[in-house]
């Protein structure tokens, strides 16, 4: 499952989370239940944005090996992402 960090502008927290893509976290309520923590002092209904986070780009060529990890060569079509 992808991890996410979300920002509550009310308490300025940044909390990581796992859910599945399409799920939607908008309060901070949802956030503290998905990561187990207590929401504190802060209202559940608090709103929370979604960072940009991670998705580095790994290009074939900046790899150890010249082989892609699926073991099927130089990458065509772009099935495995690397290309």
């Amino acid at each position: 499952m992808p991890t996410y960090d979300y920002r509550c502008p009310a308490n300025d927290r940044i909390v990581e989370v796992n859910h599945r893509m399409h799920d939607i976290v908008t309060s901070w309520g949802e956030l503290c239940e998905l990561a187990g923590i207590d929401t504190g002092a802060t209202a559940a209904e608090a709103p929370v944005e979604r960072l940009a986070t991670g998705g580095q780009v790994v290009s074939s060529g900046s790899m150890k090996d010249s082989v892609p990890p699926c073991g099927s060569g130089p990458c065509g079509g772009g099935m495995c992402g690397l290309n």
